[in-house]
């Protein structure tokens, strides 16, 4: 039996996967939830401290956006067998031109994260995309409300340090994602039309394909 355990995005829970069925005679399914970071806990200290809600060996991780880097540092404190890495980045070259100049600007630091109650700005922070008519649905999805994790998260994904991954993993993306465009990456295995939530609204790709990606 595969262990397999999933790392939401930013703000989001584990109901982002509630379509994402993987044959259950080959495949167990675990998932994990952000939990807020103590004060000046750095990137690597947080993944550590995930890697303690793991309680098998040798695992398959999957990680949507934010998640899809945390996985990638979890990766560094505990063996994994494969890293699937879902609408997201494997090196910092490859955020875009906006994120690479918040680094050096710190204009990050000056969005307005004080609202993240207003659901409809948290929608745009979480998923990237402005959904208006269909805000009731995607609330479901966000249970992480608290400033101190959006500002923290925020601030990691901009500073995030990595030239390649260098463990055994998969980068699956969207050649519409609006968040990390394609144009940025490469050797990833491209799935047509799929934007920044295709694990929400093309979870029958994954379906057909995810048990295959993580076998081969």
């Amino acid at each position: 039996m595969i262990q397999v355990y999933f790392m939401p995005g930013m703000a989001a829970n584990p109901s982002i996967f509630k379509d994402i069925k993987l044959p259950e005679e080959k495949f167990s399914s675990h998932y994990l939830e952000w939990f807020v970071p103590k004060k000046g806990m750095s990137i690597s200290e947080y993944a550590k401290e995930m890697c303690g809600k793991i309680t098998h060996k040798n695992v398959v991780l999957i990680g949507v956006s934010f998640g899809g880097i945390i996985i990638q540092e979890m990766a560094k404190h505990i063996q994994v067998k494969k890293l699937i890495v879902i609408s997201s980045v494997t090196a910092s070259k490859q955020l875009p031109k906006r994120m690479l100049f918040a680094k050096y600007t710190k204009a990050h630091k000056l969005l307005p994260t004080g609202l993240v109650n207003n659901i409809e700005l948290l929608v745009k922070y979480a998923f990237g995309e402005i959904v208006i008519k269909r805000l009731d649905m995607y609330e479901q999805y966000l249970s992480v409300r608290d400033k101190y994790y959006i500002d923290w998260a925020i601030d990691q994904i901009v500073n995030w340090e990595q030239e390649e991954c260098v463990f055994n993993h998969v980068h699956i993306h969207g050649d519409k994602d609006a968040v990390f465009p394609i144009e940025n990456i490469n050797n990833c295995v491209k799935v047509r039309k799929g934007t920044h939530i295709m694990i929400i609204n093309r979870f029958k790709w994954f379906n057909e394909y995810l048990p295959a990606i993580i076998l081969e």
